[in-house]
């Protein structure tokens, strides 16, 4: 009786295979994968055993096995892009950890990145990425401006990719804000030590006296004084900028960001508050756009991959973008929004819309959603571009809110991933939808992974003890 119920068993098993899987498992007889069914199989192409999860961590399970998916939440749709496709619009947003050696990636970032490439998320795009040394923000943080780094990025990508989790990068320049410290190095949480400058000293592998920007327009008394770049200079940085594309390549990533918010260089450029130059790069909002719109444009000859933009949709400066005589007096949705029009032009193909860090003297109310207006606003005005919204985005029904009601494409989280990296199997849960959870995780996930009854969803099972 008991090899009679295994047998059944086993038959049932496969026909979910059959139901969940069509066009793998027609390529295989039943005796095939009967074998495979019941061995624990290794992710191919690797050189260690990893066991393979399948579908991939984050996955939506199909709606014959898990009824509660009959209606999916609008988070765990997939999203494909040039034809690349991310398994679910919960993306990892690029945060600095300042603990890169000379550029280089380490364990730490091994840690860091497996550690989110295991829990669920449709992309993980890493941290602000320098393409030449004087762009980073502190000595500590990642580039990719020589060959040598490469091969440390490779080992966190091929290992993101055998979680089936894609992963990008963000490139950029941090401009006059470049040679500062970290964080925690300026100033302790408790604000009981604190540096009086923001400056990285030569002392401190810092390069205050070799700081550019689009003018000689600093950040604040306690940041270093740049000097402005020289059209030479510039058409140099272009080319740092495909360069460090081209080492993309070599590293396996699924996409490429480039960095153009919170006051780095391609915000220096754009914004009339810290760009006062007088030639082709300077004054009308066409000259203002032009250097970042040069990076773009080489960037897409060489890469045929998913291109994203980040930008600030604002400097929170006082007063108006625009003056009753027309002058741009700061950077603003308006100006935004044609933006976003010259970067689709260009085949740009997502905008995650973030705000501020140009003015020091900034105002910002930050409350959960404080920036989706903005995202919302791109989207209303460029409705064929996906838009990502971040910031203050903590719970799942929230972010859920902005994709349904047509305000953002995807969902950009940080800081609540550091808080709870298992956010994406959870706000499943509580929206009652079923996903992939890891392998090695799933026992801590039961009730997500019980098959719900009609009418019933995974939020309203009682989570196993």
């Amino acid at each position: 009786m008991k090899a009679v119920s295994l047998t059944l068993s086993r038959a049932l098993y496969i026909r979910r295979l059959r139901l969940t899987y069509p066009a793998w498992t027609a390529n295989y007889s039943y005796r095939q994968i009967r074998n495979m069914a019941f061995s624990n199989k290794r992710v191919p192409g690797l050189d260690q055993y990893i066991p393979l999860n399948e579908p991939s961590i984050g996955t939506a399970y199909p709606k014959d096995i898990y009824p509660q998916n009959a209606q999916l939440p609008e988070l765990f749709k997939p999203l494909t892009l040039r034809g690349v496709t991310f398994k679910n619009r919960i993306f990892v947003s690029p945060m600095c950890q300042y603990s890169s050696d000379n550029g280089h990636a380490t364990d730490w970032h091994v840690v860091h990145v497996g550690g989110l490439a295991t829990r669920g998320t449709g992309a993980i795009c890493m941290e602000a990425t320098s393409v030449v040394p004087q762009g980073r923000i502190s000595p500590e943080d990642a580039g990719l401006w020589t060959d040598s780094q490469i091969e440390p990025l490779k080992r966190i990508v091929t290992f993101a990719h055998a979680q089936g989790t894609k992963i990008g990068v963000q490139l950029a320049h941090a401009g006059r804000k470049a040679s500062t410290m970290a964080p925690w190095v300026h100033a302790d949480m408790a604000k009981n030590r604190r540096a009086p400058t923001y400056v990285a000293s030569k002392e401190e592998n810092g390069w205050p006296d070799d700081v550019w920007s689009a003018s000689e327009i600093p950040f604040s008394d306690q940041y270093p004084k740049p000097k402005a770049l020289s059209e030479a200079q510039i058409a140099d940085l272009v080319d740092a900028f495909v360069k460090a594309t081209e080492r993309a390549k070599a590293v396996g990533y699924d996409f490429i960001e480039l960095h153009g918010a919170h006051g780095y260089l391609f915000h220096q450029f754009n914004s009339p508050l810290s760009n006062v130059r007088t030639d082709k790069y300077g004054g009308s909002l066409e000259n203002r756009l032009r250097f970042s719109l040069e990076v773009v444009e080489k960037i897409r000859a060489v890469w045929d991959k998913p291109l994203f933009v980040r930008i600030s949709a604002t400097d929170w400066a006082e007063g108006p973008e625009k003056d009753a005589s027309g002058e741009w007096k700061q950077w603003g949705i308006e100006q935004s929004k044609i933006y976003v029009g010259e970067l689709k032009k260009l085949g740009v193909d997502l905008i995650d819309c973030s705000t501020g860090g140009l003015w020091v003297q900034q105002k910002i109310t930050a409350v959960p959603g404080y920036q989706l207006p903005f995202a919302e606003a791109l989207k209303k005005a460029h409705p064929d571009i996906p838009v990502g919204t971040v910031g203050l985005i903590t719970e799942p029904e929230q972010a859920e809110s902005y994709l349904r009601d047509g305000k953002a494409d995807v969902v950009f989280l940080a800081r609540e991933l550091l808080r709870n990296p298992h956010w994406p199997i959870l706000a499943a849960q509580k929206l009652g939808a079923a996903v992939k959870v890891a392998n090695q995780y799933e026992r801590a996930f039961t009730a997500l992974l019980t098959p719900a009854k009609p009418g019933e969803s995974s939020e309203q099972k009682p989570p196993a003890k």
